[in-house]
């Protein structure tokens, strides 16, 4: 069964005004256009094309395919395991806090892993905490400077990376004196990182976020390029174009660059301080046109299918959700076949089987089975 689906996209204010309405070949709103959503999740279930009812009236999934487009930068966040989450919201209900208070940490029992596939020619992007080793040589640009060498003192190893970030986020005077000098410094310090305090700066100014930043990774995604991140990553989009496959969560913890609810507690019992490399994720190739990127997790795989004017095909396991954006494209299944043009948008039911793809251009499938 295929079934044509749309939606409106969220109006963040951190969205692009025309990003996305260019990419499905729609007309933009005038505002910020900041993720179109497919899906079920309760919070922006797609609808069924030409009819009045939602997917989540048919089938439920267990991830949300979306089109990302960051023109200025993202909240720091972090999400939870499926263990703390399910322990995080069964603990706020016990307490009594509303699901749609501010305040309010989980808004589900579930984790929310996710993987983001640039589309534009680079997606920036903050992702990971960096050896402290690297980050100490970045700092040291900054000169010679008392708040700058008291920042050094404390940013000994990779095991003083809490301790550090707590005190970042503490709010305290100290902290302050230092973000201030940090900022002030930073336009005549050579690097991405000092370019990207600058940057924040002017975003989100005497937010300790932009002190975080320089624990992180920066990372520049190419086109075609994607990085995953697990649980307890902390992360922030920059700026870009982008398809993101998530697990069906709405479960933030943020840590900066926001003007909503921070609790540093709850993020510190989130998040994983571990030094790691740019979290890219490769893909398989099993066949001419398809590339499936796989995290290694049920929730979800992201399919690239580009059968390049011929015939690219696998076998679908689960229900899935396709997306095109170059085309046009046919799909045909086992009972079933659909043409799509950019912009269009299809539910495939499991039961399509072995999918074939022709035509030249570009579809994104996202899955929680395929081979």
């Amino acid at each position: 069964m295929f079934v044509g689906i749309a939606n409106t996209p969220r109006d963040y204010a951190w969205g692009s005004t025309d990003d996305i309405a260019s990419l499905l070949g729609r007309q933009a709103s005038g505002g910020p256009e900041a993720e179109y959503w497919l899906g079920t999740h309760h919070g922006s279930p797609s609808t069924i094309v030409g009819q009045t009812g939602t997917l989540a009236e048919v089938t439920s999934l267990p991830f949300i395919m979306k089109v990302l487009a960051a023109e200025t930068p993202v909240s720091l966040q972090a999400h939870p395991s499926a263990a703390q989450a399910a322990e995080g919201f069964a603990r706020e209900n016990a307490a009594g806090i509303p699901l749609d208070a501010p305040h309010r940490n989980y808004k589900d029992a579930h984790h929310k892993p996710e993987l983001v596939y640039a589309i534009s020619d680079r997606f920036e992007a903050l992702c990971g905490f960096r050896p402290v080793a690297a980050t100490r040589g970045i700092i040291e640009r900054f000169g010679d400077d008392p708040l700058i060498a008291g920042l050094l003192d404390r940013l000994i190893d990779d095991s003083s990376l809490p301790a550090v970030f707590e005190w970042f986020m503490s709010g305290g005077e100290d902290v302050a004196s230092l973000l201030a000098r940090v900022v002030e410094l930073a336009p005549g310090v050579d690097g991405i990182e000092a370019a990207t305090v600058v940057s924040l700066a002017g975003f989100y100014p005497g937010d300790p976020g932009i002190l975080v930043s320089l624990l992180l990774n920066r990372v520049t995604v190419r086109e075609g390029e994607v990085v995953y991140l697990p649980a307890g990553n902390i992360h922030s989009y920059l700026h870009g174009l982008g398809i993101e496959v998530l697990a069906a969560s709405d479960n933030v913890l943020r840590g900066g660059l926001t003007p909503k609810h921070v609790d540093v507690q709850e993020l510190l019992h989130v998040l994983d301080f571990t030094p790691l490399p740019v979290p890219y994720l490769e893909p398989l190739r099993p066949s001419a046109g398809v590339e499936i990127f796989s995290p290694g997790i049920p929730d979800f795989q992201l399919v690239v299918v580009t059968p390049g004017g011929g015939e690219a095909g696998f076998l679908l396991t689960s229900d899935a959700i396709a997306l095109c954006i170059d085309g046009p494209i046919e799909i045909r299944g086992t009972t079933a076949r659909h043409a799509m043009r950019p912009g269009d948008a299809v539910y495939v039911s499991a039961d399509e089987s072995r999918l074939e793809f022709t035509g030249a251009g570009r579809i994104f499938l996202s899955t929680s089975g395929v081979r």
